[in-house]
């Protein structure tokens, strides 16, 4: 009877454990996607917008309990590599010029730099690294199209051009929901997934 007892107290510790630790690991991302929008005013609450948005369509769009999980973990940290971006480029005002672009099109690498060396965000990978991919072949950093792009990146980046498009950036005001509406629909094919898209619209 002891050893059955022991067994049991033993499997609750272990049980307990694990799950402290999802929570940890649950909020130290929360706690990085914050602290990526502490540096721009204008993105505040877009990390965890885009978020919930982007596991809602997954789950819609039947994904596992599993894949889920590295979603989630995927559009918190979507950005993070910004932080590799100078505060001039990043909240310019104005146009980017070519030389500015370059250097910020390196964010995806950034991300995987930061994100790769911990065991547990590489599954989560797919999103920060290649959520600038368009299903044309002309988005950056590998220039990936169609089904070669990871499917929670095509899901996400049609909801982060969706909330980008609706909220006030350094560059530009945001634009009207019809008009936002209109570009989604006129990019998928071309930008955006032209399976997810519709998708999208209907349940967004």
């Amino acid at each position: 009877m002891r050893d059955i007892t022991e067994r049991r107290q033993s499997e609750d510790y272990i049980l307990k454990a694990n799950f402290e630790l999802n929570l940890a690991y649950k909020e130290t991302l929360d706690g990085w996607g914050r602290a990526l929008e502490l540096r721009d005013d204008e993105t505040e609450g877009h990390t965890r917008r885009v978020t919930e948005a982007t596991v809602r369509l997954a789950m819609i769009m039947n994904a596992s309990v599993e894949e889920i999980v590295h979603i989630r973990r995927g559009a918190l940290l979507h950005d993070i590599g910004k932080i590799g971006i100078p505060d001039s480029i990043l909240l310019k005002p104005g146009p980017l010029t070519e030389e500015e672009w370059a250097i910020m099109k390196m964010h995806p690498v950034f991300a995987y730099q930061l994100l790769s060396p911990i065991s547990y965000l590489k599954p989560a990978l797919d999103i920060p690294l290649y959520h600038h991919e368009r299903w044309d072949g002309s988005g950056y950093p590998k220039g990936l199209s169609g089904k070669d792009i990871p499917l929670a990146a095509r899901i996400f980046a049609i909801i982060d051009v969706w909330d980008a498009l609706l909220s006030n950036r350094p560059y530009r005001k945001a634009w009207p929901r019809e008009k936002v509406v209109q570009y989604i629909t006129e990019q998928s094919g071309i930008q955006f997934d032209p399976d997810i898209v519709p998708v999208f619209l209907k349940n967004f």
